[in-house]
């Protein structure tokens, strides 16, 4: 009750100094805050923007990619598969892991 005395008491006269400066602050805050609202939206929609353009030129890069590639490769890489097709009856020895799994599953079908 001695509380409700005091707001209605302080209702009654007039705000001290620290009162009004808090309540010129709040508000002073307050615009702030809503200008500080105002440029982050227009921040937000800025860097949508942008994103937007970024990837309006993924094609381009796809295509700019695909060019690079292509010039770094070695001109020995092209040849490479012709020098390969002529050494083919060097290494007639050699097996693979696969080749022997073939032939000692051939086997093994071969002895039942």
């Amino acid at each position: 009750m001695a509380s409700h005395q005091r707001s209605t008491s302080a209702a009654g006269r007039e705000k001290t100094y620290f009162e009004q400066q808090r309540e010129e602050l709040m508000a002073e805050i307050a615009v702030s805050f809503e200008h500080v609202l105002a440029n982050i939206n227009k921040l937000n929609r800025s860097l949508e923007a942008v994103i937007t353009v970024g990837n309006e030129f993924s094609s381009v890069e796809a295509l700019w990619s695909q060019f690079e590639n292509v010039m770094a490769k070695d001109p020995e890489e092209a040849e490479e598969p012709k020098a390969e097709g002529e050494g083919e009856g060097e290494g007639e020895g050699e097996t693979t892991a696969d080749q022997s799994r073939d032939e000692d599953s051939q086997v093994s079908h071969d002895e039942r």
